[in-house]
């Protein structure tokens, strides 16, 4: 944490590492099939600056279930895999991609360690398939830790009950339901536990346009065809004064601002890095 306050006050940017699955853990587990390579791949990983890591993105994999199969459970390989995460001090990252009942799992394990979802939206407000339920956010939150709103569009207006009325392509959410998101969680679960998580893909081009009848990962419930599109007004970070304007006249205050802009993250830093 020490370096990214001694960035910030040299005018730099502080890059943080972070692997939304475990899937480059379990590429090298399956060379052997033994945990000394489970602990072995993560401890090289941690030495190259890994430092959060989620357990599985949309799909299962060995260690547990994806957002498409949420009643999968943490699987033995799955609580060795978080046992090692706090061992090393890296957070925790669930829900978001990985299944609800694996990320209650691996909370349920996570005794006095924060942890946290980087980047999600409220199903509550909006059953996507990439939402997270209040339970899941509440169980978040009682460990110390912080959930992020992301700005995709789809996972703000889309889900099962209303995609086939609109089709291969929603509509775009306009700035003010994004602003829903966060009142919601706020209200929910306290702004201590409230962040950005904002899951912008500049620069990903062709490589992320979205064809749902033929993936794997994604489904016609949770994306539109074509490339994923953000939230009006909040479409690259040059726009986060509108999100900013927006809160205000919603009643936030300047703490509560300072806490969704960055203050939350760095105590979960703090608590898990140390200074």
């Amino acid at each position: 944490v020490g370096d990214i306050i001694d960035a910030k006050a040299q005018g730099r940017i502080a890059l943080i590492f972070g692997n939304q699955d475990a899937m480059i853990i379990e590429s090298e587990l399956a060379k052997t099939w033994r945990f000394a390579t489970l602990v072995e791949t993560l401890e090289a990983y941690h030495g190259l600056g890994l430092r959060i890591l989620g357990i599985c993105y949309n799909t299962n994999n060995v260690f547990g279930g994806g957002i498409l199969n949420p009643e999968s459970p943490l699987t033995r390989a799955g609580r060795r895999l978080v046992e090692e995460i706090h061992k090393l001090n890296i957070i925790l990252d669930v829900g978001g991609h990985t299944g609800e009942r694996t990320s209650l799992d691996a909370i349920e394990m996570s005794q006095g360690v924060p942890v946290v979802c980087t980047h999600t939206n409220m199903a509550g407000l909006m059953p996507n398939p990439r939402a997270a339920s209040d339970r899941l956010c509440e169980a978040i939150a009682a460990t110390g830790g912080v959930v992020g709103i992301t700005a995709f569009s789809d996972f703000v207006i889309r889900s099962a009950d209303n995609y086939k009325a609109h089709g291969k392509l929603s509509p775009q959410a306009t700035l003010n339901q994004h602003l829903d998101q966060y009142d919601y969680l706020k209200r929910l679960v306290g702004i201590d536990h409230v962040a950005l998580g904002t899951d912008f893909n500049g620069g990903a081009g062709e490589n992320y346009f979205v064809k749902t009848e033929d993936s794997v990962i994604y489904t016609p419930e949770m994306l539109s065809d074509g490339f994923p599109r953000l939230v009006q007004g909040f479409q690259n970070l040059s726009e986060l004064g509108n999100v900013i304007s927006g809160l205000e006249k919603r009643g936030w205050t300047q703490e509560e601002l300072a806490k969704l802009l960055g203050g939350n993250w760095m105590r979960v830093y703090s608590q898990v890095w140390g200074r």
